[in-house]
């Protein structure tokens, strides 16, 4: 087997492999973690909960991924990366299994949280095979290329999937789930590199985090895609009671999301390669006119599906940007963590942004406040970007 340390001889034919085998684990993970906004409604009065209540489903992800990341990537550290990922899809196709065979909410929601475990360890860990895989100018955009698999989710997945969760359940939905990390996890047995060992980790390590540099990037990430998740969480009554779109064209809308995520995620590869000091300014800016123009888009009927393909695009620029800014900042000997931290800070953002979104509508304000106020989280965001940086 080839080691991480002998990865710079690779050909780039051999290099695309295990980048491939990564995008499939994070084609399974990015589904799960969206497909439940598109059958929101279905699980909701299927399990006897409020829509408001089944939107915790979300947060519990969220949070799973938030504190069972860096809990993994800290207990796994001894373990090669190899390992650590064919481990984290295990946990993963475990977790969509108890969440299909589930009866009540209570364990449905416990079924999500663990499988948010596997979130956080699985892109950080990822990020940092995929950055060694490639040379030093392309660590973005490989970065990138893993989160294309999370992409692919929302064009192919999240259609299939709330397609597949309204003729034949949403139950169904997580069986395919299942089925595509068990898919992931033979993929990356057999073509991700093995390594001799990873870097192992300490939890006195956590401290490295809290200096100023990385715990600002930490915030600006959490903050920066709460906004994305208080409106994307809500996305079917959004589409069907704001802009009286069609249950049965739900599936489209999303997919016209997705198209424009996998347009951003790569375009936010490229701009933190080419300018990686103004690339999050950028996004960030970007996000809050996206979520704006959203409002716009849902009130005009023929402005929704343009509306929908722009947020997809301007939210999803910001992954890479935000990550590779993270790991810049990230001390040497712990690259895995950081990545890890970074992507509970996204998750982090989730979940605050989907009990934001739950406050605003249980509080009375209606659906179509949400765009807006989601816009002042990215805009917050920014303001920390031109923050005076120390280390």
């Amino acid at each position: 087997m080839t080691s991480l340390s002998d990865i710079e001889t690779l050909q780039p034919r051999t290099r695309a492999a295990p980048l491939v085998a990564l995008g499939i684990g994070a084609f399974g993970i990015g589904l799960t973690e969206f497909v439940i906004m598109g059958l929101l409604p279905q699980v909701a009065q299927d399990l006897g909960v409020s829509l408001p209540s089944a939107g915790l489903l979300i947060t519990g992800y969220a949070l799973g991924v938030t504190f069972g990341g860096p809990v993994l990537a800290i207990a796994a550290s001894r373990l090669p990366h190899r390992a650590v990922l064919v481990l984290l899809m295990a946990i993963f196709t475990a977790g969509n299994i108890m969440c299909a065979v589930s009866p009540g909410f209570g364990l449905v929601l416990a079924a999500r949280v663990i499988t948010g475990f596997a979130h956080g360890t699985f892109f950080g860990t990822g990020s940092v095979v995929a950055q060694a895989i490639v040379p030093p100018h392309r660590k973005a955009s490989a970065i990138a290329i893993v989160f294309t698999g999370l992409t692919l989710a929302t064009v192919l997945g999240l259609p299939f999937g709330t397609w597949l969760g309204q003729i034949f359940g949403w139950r169904a939905t997580f069986w395919a789930v299942a089925g595509i990390g068990a898919v992931a996890l033979a993929a990356i047995a057999c073509f991700v590199p093995q390594t001799a060992s990873n870097t192992p980790l300490r939890f006195r390590q956590l401290a490295l985090f809290i200096r100023p540099a990385p715990l600002l990037a930490l915030v600006m990430t959490a903050m920066g895609y709460a906004g994305v998740f208080m409106v994307f969480t809500y996305i079917t009554p959004l589409l069907t009671d704001v802009a009286d779109v069609p249950e049965a064209r739900v599936a489209l809308y999303l997919l016209l999301f997705g198209l424009g995520i996998v347009g951003g995620n790569l375009l936010g590869g490229r701009l933190a390669d080419r300018w990686p000091g103004p690339a999050v300014p950028v996004v960030l800016l970007g996000l809050a006119a996206g979520l704006l123009a959203l409002r716009l888009g849902l009130a005009v009927p023929v402005l929704a599906a343009p509306a929908i393909l722009l947020l997809g695009l301007l939210a999803f620029a910001t992954l890479a940007p935000l990550q590779a800014r993270m790991m810049a900042r990230t001390p040497n000997g712990a690259e895995t963590l950081g990545a890890t931290l970074n992507i509970s800070a996204f998750n982090l953002g989730n979940a605050i942004g989907a009990w934001l979104g739950g406050l605003v509508l249980s509080a009375g304000f209606g659906l179509p406040s949400l765009a807006p106020l989601a816009a002042i989280l990215p805009l917050a965001a920014l303001a920390l970007a031109f923050l005076p940086e120390r280390n």
